[in-house]
């Protein structure tokens, strides 16, 4: 059996979860996710409790038992508590703004960048050098966390560019003369 999927998750107070053919809704405080899963998982709710359990030891279903579980579980905890990744601008000059909802960065381009933020993300810069990324589903702030570091990545020599909260980057030595 997959360790992960046969984790049993508990549904903390305040969280409603529906389970429609095999199409999972969970509401709570922070906001509503949806997501439909593989016909062949069976996901169960039974008081405060949500099982996930495959049909047989086939390798697809064990692939897809950690997975679905995993991800209901991410479900859960986002609208319980939500989800958030920080960002840092490391370089002379380099500054974030935030206008209106959107994110506005200066990066060393001739122009600023633009950021605009889907439905349900949300932006905050407590800092010109520190950028917050928050929301309630995992999948979607990562990826908004992961095009806002593609503007600048961060390069190998002086290190500048936008990374995340904690990222270590390997560091180069340079040319050296003769």
């Amino acid at each position: 059996m997959s360790r992960v999927g046969k984790k049993p998750i508990e549904i903390p107070s305040g969280v409603t979860i529906t389970v429609d053919n095999n199409n999972v809704t969970v509401k709570g405080p922070k906001g509503e996710l949806t997501r439909s899963f593989s016909p062949d998982m069976a996901i169960s709710v039974e008081e405060n409790i949500i099982n996930v359990s495959r049909p047989s030891e086939a390798k697809e279903h064990r692939a897809l038992h950690g997975t679905t579980r995993a991800l209901i579980a991410n479900m859960v905890e986002g609208v319980s508590k939500g989800f958030e990744r920080g960002l840092e601008l490391i370089g002379v000059g380099y500054r974030a703004q935030k206008q209106g909802k959107n994110l506005i960065l200066n990066v060393g381009y001739s122009h600023p960048v633009e950021i605009v933020p889907e439905e349900g993300i949300e932006i905050e810069v407590p800092s010109n050098t520190k950028v917050i990324v928050k929301g309630t589903s995992k999948e979607r702030v990562g990826a908004l966390a992961a095009n806002i570091r593609d503007v600048r990545p961060p390069e190998p020599y002086k290190g500048k560019g936008i990374r995340y909260e904690g990222e270590y980057v390997r560091r180069k030595e340079g040319k050296t003369g003769k």
